[in-house]
C-alpha cells in the first residue's frame, strides 16, 4: 500500500530534542505540547530507539499512546544497526520498541541512518528489507522506509537494490541544499525523480537556521516583519512537491505555536521569496561554521563524557556573533565543569555515528585550543 501524500500531516513532530526537568523528559510540558499539535489537525510523531537514551519511546506512549485513540495518529520509530549483532536483535529491539510506546504496531518503520559503512552493511547482512518486508506482512509495521545520511551514489544504489522501500527521510533545508557534504539537493531529485515520497528531517539543521545572523534576520524581516526565521525555513522544504511529512524537532511551546502556525493555511514562498532564501543562503556560506545539527549521536558513547554539539555551538556562536565573551562563559560555566574539549582522547567513537560526518577530533582540537587556553 502506496503512501497517500494527501493525506499526511505536512509538520511532523519530532521526538529528539523533547524538554527536560531534573534530567529527566518533562511529560507534563510534552503532553500540552502534543496537545496543541493534535488540536491543529497534525498527527505524526517521529521517534527512534537511541532517542533521550531509549526514552522518547517511552514519552510517546504517556504523552500520545495512553491519551488518543490509537486511529488517530501515526507514530514512526527506527531500528539501529549499531545496536544488533546477529538476526535475533531485530525482533528483540523491535518487541522492546512496542513495548516502550504501548503499541502492536507502528504506522512508519525505518531502518535508521543507511550511510556508507557499516551501517548499511549490517543491514544487508542481517537482511533486514526483508525482515521489515515480513513485519508489514504481519501487520506489525504499515509502512516500510529508512532514514538516510549517505552520497547520492549510495541512495541510488540502494534504491535499485530495494524497489520494495515505500518513502525515505533525508536532511533537506536551505544550507544544505548544495552543501557537497550534505547533498539535499541531489538526493531530493534522486526521490523526485523515482516519485518516492520523503520524510523531510533537519528543516531548521537543529535549531541554527531559527537563529541565523543579524544580516540574514534583517533580509528576513524587511520581507515578513511578523515572520520568525524558523517559518522562513519550513516554508522553503513545505514548498518543494513530494515532501510527505517534514519533522521538526520540537522542544517548546513556543516552538510548538510558532510552527504549527506556519503550516496553518500553508503558504508556499514567492518567487521574490525564494529569491531572498537564496541569498540568505549564500550569506551563511559565507561564515564558516561547524554544521554540526546536535543529534548527540556522538554523546551516547564518548569515554570522556564530552557535550561535543555544545562545544561546537560555542564555537559557531564565537565565529557568527564576534562574541567571544559569550561564548567562553557559556564554555567555561556549562560545558568546562564536565568535560573540556582538551579531554578528548581521539578513539573515534564519535566521527563514527555522526550524521554530518564532521571531523570531530580535530574539530575538538581547535575549539581546546580557542576555549582551553
Amino acid at each position: 500500500m502506496s503512501v497517500d501524500l494527501a493525506k499526511m500531516p505536512k509538520l511532523g513532530f519530532g521526538l529528539m530534542r523533547l524538554p527536560e526537568k531534573n534530567g529527566s523528559i518533562d511529560y507534563d510540558t510534552v503532553c500540552r505540547m502534543v496537545d496543541k499539535y493534535m488540536a491543529a489537525g497534525l498527527n505524526y510523531f517521529d521517534t527512534a530507539y537511541v532517542y533521550h537514551g531509549g526514552k522518547s519511546e517511552v514519552a510517546a506512549r504517556e504523552c500520545v499512546v495512553k491519551r488518543y485513540p490509537r486511529d488517530s495518529f501515526y507514530l514512526a520509530t527506527k531500528l539501529p544497526a549499531w545496536n544488533m549483532k546477529v538476526p535475533e536483535d531485530r525482533d528483540r529491539i523491535f518487541d522492546e520498541q512496542r513495548e516502550r510506546a504501548g503499541v502492536e504496531y507502528f504506522d512508519f518503520y525505518l531502518l535508521h541512518s543507511i550511510e556508507e559503512g557499516s551501517n548499511y552493511e549490517t543491514y544487508e547482512r542481517l537482511d533486514c528489507f526483508e525482515w521489515g518486508l515480513q513485519k508489514k506482512r504481519e501487520g506489525k509495521i504499515k509502512h516500510f522506509g529508512f532514514s538516510f545520511h549517505g552520497t547520492p551514489a549510495l541512495l541510488e544504489k540502494v534504491l535499485d537494490d530495494h524497489p520494495e522501500v515505500e518513502f525515505v527521510q533525508i536532511q533537506l533545508n536551505y544550507a544544505d541544499w548544495e552543501n557537497p557534504v550534505i547533498a539535499s539537493g541531489k538526493l531530493y531529485e534522486i526521490l523526485r525523480d523515482r516519485g518516492i515520497p520523503m520524510v523531510i528531517m533537519e528543516p531548521v539543521k537543529g535549531g541554527s537556521l531559527a537563529d541565523p545572523s543579524p544580516e540574514i534576520l534583517d533580509l528576513f524581516r524587511a520581507e515578513r516583519p511578523g515572520a520568525s526565521a524558523a517559518s522562513w525555513a519550513l516554508r522553503f522544504v513545505g514548498s518543494l512537491p513530494g515532501v510527505m511529512t517534514i519533522l521538526s524537532g520540537m522542544s517548546n511551546e513556543s516552538q510548538i505555536s510558532d510552527n504549527v502556525g506556519t503550516f496553518t493555511n500553508f503558504t508556499p514562498l514567492s518567487d521574490r521569496e525564494q529569491g531572498i532564501i537564496k541569498e540568505a543562503g549564500q550569506i551563511m556560506l559565507g561564515t564558516p561554521t561547524i554544521g554540526c545539527t546536535a543529534c548527540r549521536y556522538c554523546c551516547d558513547g564518548c569515554p570522556q563524557g564530552i557535550k561535543i554539539p555544545d562545544i561546537f555551538g560555542a564555537v559557531n556562536t564565537s565565529r557568527r556573533y564576534n562574541d567571544d565573551w559569550r561564548a567562553k562563559n557559556f564554555y567555561n560555566s556549562s560545558i568546562a565543569p564536565f568535560a573540556r574539549a582538551s579531554d578528548c582522547i581521539a578513539c573515534g567513537q564519535c566521527e563514527g555515528v555522526c550524521p554530518q560526518h564532521l571531523p570531530i577530533i580535530e574539530l575538538l582540537r581547535e575549539a581546546s585550543e580557542h576555549f582551553d587556553k
